[in-house]
């Protein structure tokens, strides 16, 4: 027993730097990076590449994340959905967190300029500034676009999965990009309705607390209408089959439909569900991309 309770500690400890780097987050933007690799080839992805490429884009990723837990700690500490995270809760000191994002993101970048390529190290460390710095620090308080425009840095990994493998740009991963980009206001903003008190309690300038549920409404519905025609273009230049046309009209749909129940606000929960829901539209989205591509390499 007193093994057990002396062991608790250390693993609170574990478990709270662990949740500085949001992994679920950070899965996410991993698969999408996956996806970018291995779209980016068809003789397959170095096994050095595949694996401290990702590695280094998670590491730095949840050195960003570690940072948003810093500037955020007070607002956390506000709202039900984040008031027991590490530092809200003062279980991590502002300085231990900040030590440890530098360390991410060092060893982060050490990986990606040792077993990828300078131009995807730049471009990681640009998305890592780009969150930890400029959406968190500045645009998340200073304007209720915030998730447009800060949504740039959140829909990079395919670009830095594509650049890992080629170590170049080019219009396919762009589009990537693109689709993340337009994803990402429709799946924060059902959030922000769902929080809205808790958001204007922070005195979090978030579209629902300035314009109100209605325009939110109408703007997530637009972005999905858009996010629809965005997730065609693949299939339109040739970078994808017929498997992902399937795909992408049948999740983009669904989808819709969603952002037409929270317009019409004739279900409780909507809001929420349209979050949760987009979460699965992006994952099972790349999946298909992934799926038609090996699928045509076959054909």
């Amino acid at each position: 027993m007193a093994i057990l309770i002396g062991e608790r500690p250390a693993q609170a400890l574990w478990r709270d730097y662990l949740e500085l780097t949001k992994p679920k987050v950070v899965v996410l933007m991993l698969i999408t990076s996956l996806v970018g690799m291995f779209l980016a080839t068809r003789a397959g992805v170095p096994w050095t590449v595949l694996v401290f490429g990702n590695l280094g884009i998670a590491l730095c990723a949840g050195g960003a994340a570690a940072v948003n837990h810093v500037v955020d700690r007070r607002i956390d500490a506000l709202m039900a959905r984040t008031h027991k995270r590490p530092l809200a809760e003062g279980r991590v000191s502002p300085v231990a967190a900040l030590t440890f994002a530098l360390v991410l993101a060092l060893l982060g970048q050490a990986l990606l300029l040792t077993f990828t390529n300078p131009l995807t190290a730049w471009l990681t460390l640009a998305s890592l500034l780009g969150y930890a710095v400029v959406y968190t620090g500045f645009l998340k308080r200073a304007t209720p676009q915030n998730i447009v425009i800060g949504g740039l840095a959140g829909a990079a990994p395919p670009l830095l999965g594509w650049t890992a493998a080629t170590g170049h740009v080019s219009a396919e991963p762009l589009l990537l990009v693109l689709i993340i980009f337009a994803w990402t206001p429709p799946h924060f903003w059902a959030l922000a309705i769902h929080r809205k008190e808790e958001y204007a309690k922070a005195d979090i300038p978030m579209l629902p607390v300035t314009h109100g549920e209605h325009y939110t409404k109408v703007h997530i519905l637009l972005y999905t209408f858009a996010l629809l025609a965005v997730s065609l273009l693949p299939y339109v230049i040739h970078m994808s089959g017929m498997l992902y046309l399937i795909c992408a009209l049948a999740l983009g749909a669904r989808f819709l439909q969603w952002a037409v129940v929270l317009y019409r606000g004739t279900r409780p929960h909507a809001a929420i569900n349209t979050f949760k829901y987009s979460i699965y539209y992006l994952f099972l989205l790349f999946i298909a991309l992934l799926v038609d591509h090996y699928l045509l390499l076959n054909l």
